[in-house]
C-alpha cells in the first residue's frame, strides 16, 4: 500500500490562514508560523466583539431615550415605569427611533406613562 503523505491537506490549511490573515502586519500575513495565532486570536475577537455590539446598541437607545425623556421633563427609569404599568410595550430600539424621527408620537408615549404613573 502507498505512504499518503499530508503534502496537498498542509498547503490547503496554510493557504486558508493566511488568506484569513490579509493585512495583517508585518510577517502575520506572509508566514504561516506568525499568522495562524493572529488568525486565531482575531477570530475569538470577532466573535467577542459581535457580543458587545448587542451591548453597545442597547446603551445607545437608553441614551438616546433618556435624552428625549428628559425634554419631555421626565427621567428614563421613571418613563419606562410608566410605560410599563400603561401596558404600553414598545422595545427600546423602537422608543430611540421615535425619539429621533417622530418627536411628536413619542411625546404622546410620554404623556401616557405620565398619566399611569399619576
Amino acid at each position: 500500500m502507498a505512504r499518503v503523505k499530508g503534502g496537498v491537506n498542509a498547503k490547503k490549511r496554510h493557504k486558508k490562514i493566511l488568506k484569513a490573515a490579509k493585512g495583517f502586519y508585518l510577517s502575520r500575513h506572509t508566514t504561516f508560523k506568525a499568522a495562524n495565532p493572529a488568525v486565531m486570536r482575531a477570530l475569538r475577537s470577532a466573535q467577542m466583539g459581535r457580543k458587545l455590539r448587542k451591548r453597545e446598541f442597547r446603551r445607545l437607545w437608553i441614551t438616546r431615550i433618556n435624552a428625549a425623556a428628559r425634554m419631555n421633563d421626565i427621567s428614563y427609569s421613571r418613563l419606562m415605569d410608566g410605560l410599563n404599568k400603561a401596558g404600553v410595550t414598545v422595545n427600546r430600539k423602537m422608543l430611540s427611533e421615535m425619539a429621533i424621527h417622530n418627536p411628536a408620537a413619542f411625546t404622546e408615549l410620554v404623556n401616557t406613562a405620565k398619566a399611569a404613573l399619576n
